[in-house]
C-alpha cells in the first residue's frame, strides 16, 4: 500500500497504469471470493480498494488544477 505522498510523485501514466493492475487485482480477488475458494489474504481486497480510491482522487484533482 503506498501512501498519497508517494503516489503525488509519481506521474499520470503510472498511476493510470497502477490503477488498472489494481483493477484486475481486485478481480481476480473477487472472483476467488465468488467461486468459495478462501483467498489467499482475506485483507487484500480492502487495501486494494483504499489504493484504488487514492489514486482515483489524486487523479481528479490533478485533472481539476489543469482546467483552472
Amino acid at each position: 500500500m503506498k501512501r498519497i505522498k508517494e503516489l503525488k510523485q509519481t506521474s499520470q501514466n503510472e498511476l493510470k497504469s497502477k490503477l488498472e493492475q489494481l483493477k484486475k487485482d481486485l478481480m481476480k480477488a473477487n472472483a476467488q471470493i465468488s467461486t468459495g475458494t478462501p483467498p489467499e489474504n482475506p485483507g487484500k481486497e480492502k487495501v486494494i480498494k483504499k489504493t484504488i480510491a487514492r489514486i482515483n482522487l489524486i487523479l481528479n484533482t490533478n485533472s481539476q488544477q489543469e482546467v483552472r
